[in-house]
């Protein structure tokens, strides 16, 4: 189970196994590759700068940086990883924040981690050499104390390793740290990076993190016992020896670093010390781990021979709360704000009802790069109903933007009026703007319906609807009567009806829609006007015609009817109590 080729390919590139995955660095990429609880594979890769200048030449000092950065990135590739394989919640940052509680937690943790190594190599060792010294009145030379003092820590360090590898968890990352080390070897032998590759080389290597630590404690012994000596108080000797640790780092970092240059006899002996420690922090890996290893090795290859390879982030989950305060955040100078457009915009993007929202806790990346998305353009102003591109009217979804008017709640008063007279009838639907009014009529019971308006952008539109909800109505391009000849049984109208002047005066959202469909005239009765006049000669004997109306332009209307040709003219209130249609027939 080992690659017994000379090496052909010596790599930079170096690992770390994680949970459920692997992390791989180079020069100037870094990829880590994890496998999610669902079985999937997902990868993030960042470009990294590769260390320049004269510090990062010095011998010890640029161990010394090399261990700081290894650490820090160590911790967060880890914290990473666990919130990927775990689904945990992350805080969307808030910007312009003074406190960064994520990069905070990344510290403590690093700083933690520090404590534990201090606390069980360290400052451990030393009581037990001191516990010697008073128990047993023991007389030696600081030398062999030191040598003691190393030994306990050897000891330490080994059981340490031994019952942190029965964890299940760690026993899993074990194995991932042996794919890790045999892609590379993989790699290096010159093998394609395949499954079965892989599984062929063997899991020890010289530049792994065990080794690397076992030096570390020999160097230590070495240094703390011809060097430094013995200190009579505990604190003292815990103190030097803490202050000296990245001393003792950076030496040992050269010394990994030269003997992964040669291989004989003298080097084989002093790596072997730390590759048989690797028996107990490597495992035998699984296929699903080796393809992990595998994926985060080439992309890092990748990285490095082409600079043009976009970065990739993990897609990890988002508080749905965190991102619902940012919406808030950008909505709230809106003038016509309203906590439900927040709601809405989560509908749209969850595929959850309202009521099922406060069940919504998480968010995907995408899910909450599209929220705040339609937040900023909803900020601009532009009503929620175009920057959704759709609206429920009538119980049918209708494709909704600027080429037409909006379909609104209070024109399904109208539509209502009219489904009570249109079945089995000919309907025709005046300035039909996006086609909502035809296309209700068609869906309930309408024999045939003619929607015509004068735009040719509102009638593209209300194709679009037509076709998308599978009813038969006839689009015609007519300025109101122009170009009809035919006649009908219910003639139904939502007309432009705003006093030209009053346009400019109203809100930033009605502003969105197109002028045409707003504009009634200097005095908003244009339209009525043309239809109280010519809608007569394109209605059937007892037809009926019905038009919606402004607030406040009821009274108006239903005389220019009455003094047409129709009768039976009949005004009929919204579920507010306000004047919303004019009914009449057509006068024998």
């Amino acid at each position: 189970n080992r690659c017994n080729m000379a090496r052909k390919n010596m790599t930079h590139i170096g690992g770390q196994a994680v949970l459920e995955g692997v992390m791989m660095r180079g020069k100037t990429a870094v990829a880590t590759a994890v496998r999610k609880s669902d079985g999937s594979l997902v990868v993030e890769s960042k470009r990294i700068k590769e260390p320049k200048g004269i510090i990062n030449k010095i011998p010890v000092l640029r161990g010394v940086i090399n261990f700081v950065s290894t650490l820090i990135m160590g911790v967060k590739i880890l914290m990473k990883s666990a919130e990927v394989v775990e689904g945990e919640v992350v805080e969307t940052p808030k910007k312009g924040g003074k406190v960064d509680f994520y990069n905070i937690a990344i510290f403590v943790s690093a700083l933690l981690g520090i404590g534990l190594a201090v606390l069980l190599f360290v400052v451990l060792p030393q009581l037990v050499v001191t516990g010697i010294e008073k128990l047993f009145n023991w007389q030696a030379a600081p030398i062999v104390k030191n040598l003691a003092s190393g030994l306990v820590r050897i000891i330490i360090f080994f059981c340490y390793i031994l019952l942190v590898s029965m964890m299940k968890d760690i026993k899993r990352v074990f194995m991932y740290h042996g794919a890790e080390h045999k892609t590379i070897a993989c790699y290096e032998e010159g093998m394609d990076l395949t499954v079965e590759n892989v599984k062929k080389c063997g899991r020890f290597h010289d530049r792994c993190g065990t080794n690397f630590l076992f030096i570390v404690m020999a160097i230590s012994i070495l240094f703390f016992s011809l060097v430094v000596g013995w200190q009579e108080s505990v604190f003292q000797r815990v103190v030097v020896r803490v202050l000296l640790l990245p001393v003792v780092a950076g030496v040992s970092y050269e010394v990994l670093k030269l003997l992964a240059k040669f291989d004989n006899a003298i080097v084989r002996a002093l790596k072997a010390p730390g590759r048989w420690l690797q028996r107990f922090t490597t495992a035998e890996p699984d296929d699903a781990m080796i393809e992990v290893a595998i994926k985060s090795f080439t992309t890092v290859l990748e990285m490095e021979n082409d600079p043009d390879i976009p970065e990739v982030s993990f897609d990890l989950p988002t508080s749905s709360e965190s991102v619902r305060r940012d919406v808030e955040s950008i909505l709230k100078n809106l003038s016509s704000y309203e906590p439900a457009d927040v709601d809405w915009i989560f509908c749209e993007v969850t595929g959850k009802s309202r009521a099922e929202l406060p069940l919504v806790k998480t968010l995907t990346k995408d899910e909450a790069g599209k929220i705040l998305a339609f937040a900023k353009e909803r900020a601009t102003g532009k009503p929620l109903q175009y920057v959704l591109g759709h609206v429920e009217f009538y119980g049918i979804d209708l494709k909704t933007d600027e080429r037409a008017l909006i379909p609104r709640l209070d024109t399904e008063i109208l539509a209502e009026q009219a489904i009570q007279r249109a079945n089995g009838k000919k309907c025709l639907d005046l300035c039909t703007g996006s086609g909502a009014l035809a296309i209700v009529l068609a869906k309930n019971g309408a024999s045939a319906v003619t929607a015509v308006d004068v735009s040719d952008e509102a009638l593209a539109l209300a194709r679009e609807n037509v076709e998308a909800t599978g009813v038969e109505v006839e689009l015609i391009k007519s300025d109101m009567f122009s170009s009809l000849s035919d006649t009908y049984d219910v003639i139904v109208s939502n007309p432009p009806y705003i006093p030209t002047m009053d346009v400019a005066g109203l809100s930033v959202e009605v502003k969105h829609e197109p002028f045409i469909a707003l504009d009634g005239g200097t005095d908003g009765y244009d339209f009525y006007r043309q239809i109280a006049e010519l809608a007569p000669r394109y209605l059937n004997e007892n037809g009926v015609i019905l038009l919606e109306v402004g607030i406040g332009q009821a009274t108006a209307v239903a005389a220019l009817l009455t003094d047409s040709q129709f009768t039976g003219v009949e005004i009929i209130k919204d579920l507010a109590g306000i004047d919303r249609v004019v009914m009449a027939k057509k006068r024998s």
